[in-house]
């Protein structure tokens, strides 16, 4: 999937040669209703603690990052290129930003108590309590790759 992107537009590889290979949520199910969330074009953003791309030993994303969006179980199915990072705590998500991570019924409250629901869960897997205050990766992304599933050129 990269060597087709890559050879696809090149410049875009150029200027952001590296790439992560990762998926969505904590659960092969999870994976695949985000991705497929993705896929069809409702989801365009994401967000996920700065504790876990600490804990995982990974740099944050930058703008113009590539990642490879893989579904539950570990088939890359996207090419994702950052276009929008910031981070902040819980509290600063508004409603476009839930609106764009495309999940339940798009409104902030929904956003706020499945990612409480979340965070917890995930914090905890690995040992650690999590608040609210803790920093946030508030990333938009556009899909790149493949054709029929990018909502627009690299």
């Amino acid at each position: 999937m990269w060597a087709a992107y890559a050879a696809a537009y090149p410049e875009a590889v150029a200027a952001c040669p590296d790439h992560t290979v990762e998926h969505f949520g904590d659960s092969a199910r999870l994976a695949d209703e985000l991705l497929g969330l993705v896929l069809a074009g409702r989801k365009r953003a994401t967000a996920e603690l700065v504790a876990d791309f600490v804990a995982r030993g990974d740099g944050l994303p930058r703008i113009g990052s590539h990642w490879i969006a893989c579904d539950g179980a570990g088939r890359p199915r996207a090419v994702l290129r950052t276009t929008e990072l910031r981070v902040g705590p819980f509290t600063s998500a508004d409603a476009a930003f839930a609106a764009d991570e495309g999940e339940d019924d798009l409104s902030l409250e929904s956003w706020q108590r499945e990612h409480r629901r979340y965070w917890t869960r995930v914090s905890a897997a690995r040992g650690a309590a999590w608040s609210e205050e803790q920093e946030i990766v508030f990333e938009r992304f556009t899909v790149a790759w493949p054709p029929e599933a990018a909502n627009h050129p690299a």
